[in-house]
């Protein structure tokens, strides 16, 4: 509850929108049993969110869990984010990253709005997803950084599952650089540089509810860009680790970089 109500306090404080996430259930405590935090999770913590909420302490919009052996199984996850659900969340949640655990199954059960990882994804998971349809959002960098086989990204593509690539910037992958996330995705993954670009933009954007006022330059919608020094604009992947941004513009203001004439 401190980190959201962190998140919380800074978010007006920022040009980039926080969008937060309750993710109460990343571990099992090791004085406890997968089981009894379940429990506890939505007993006490998912109550005490609602009532942070409704003081407007809080605002978080997506319940996670970390879907794995040894982490929460099938019917402990299905319980979380079912409750929160009812809580008033959307579902975002990790799954089907080292073991294949029917992470894709799950999230077509409950509607998921989006499951980030499956590297071990199913085809049956993967016609699951496509029902809502609910959103792969790719990681490439941390099966790179754990030298773990990539999620089948064109297989989710053709089975109608949208994809997303995001940089999951965490203690085990160091990586702010959503171009380089972008290169990882094309070469590891065998995206087009076309299908980055649009995972990184409307796609990302989709995933976290805000389609309809981000992720693509439209009118009505937020004046969110980068310009380039390049011919094209594929020079944003291609120049992989130094692209060729020169300036940020966030609701059309001036973010990053410096106007020039």
């Amino acid at each position: 509850m401190k980190l959201l109500r962190v998140l919380h306090s800074v978010r007006d404080q920022h040009p980039v929108e926080v969008i937060s996430t309750f993710l109460g259930a990343h571990s099992v405590p090791k004085d406890t049993t997968a089981d009894a935090q379940t429990d506890y999770i939505i007993n006490d913590m998912l109550p005490a969110l609602v009532a942070l909420k409704e003081k407007g302490e809080i605002n978080p919009e997506f319940v996670d869990v970390f879907h794995e052996e040894g982490v929460f199984n099938y019917e402990q996850t299905k319980r979380i984010l079912e409750a929160g659900k009812r809580a008033g969340m959307d579902i975002n949640f990790h799954g089907d990253e080292l073991h294949y655990v029917r992470s894709g199954e799950l999230g077509g059960e409950v509607g998921a709005r989006a499951i980030s990882h499956l590297e071990k994804v199913s085809d049956e998971g993967m016609q699951a997803m496509s029902k809502r349809p609910t959103f792969a959002v790719l990681l490439p960098s941390t099966a790179f950084i754990l030298r773990i086989a990539p999620p089948p990204a064109k297989k989710l593509i053709a089975a109608g599952v949208p994809v997303v690539l995001a940089s999951d910037y965490n203690p085990n992958a160091h990586c702010l650089s959503l171009p380089y996330t972008m290169g990882l995705g094309c070469i590891t993954l065998g995206m087009t540089m076309e299908q980055a670009l649009v995972a990184t933009t409307i796609n990302a954007a989709a995933a976290v509810n805000r389609a309809d006022t981000h992720g693509s330059l439209e009118c009505g919608k937020a004046g969110d860009l980068v310009v380039i020094d390049a011919p094209r604009w594929e020079h944003l992947i291609y120049e992989m680790g130094d692209p060729p941004i020169r300036v940020v513009f966030k609701k059309g203001t001036l973010a990053w970089g410096k106007q020039t004439q």
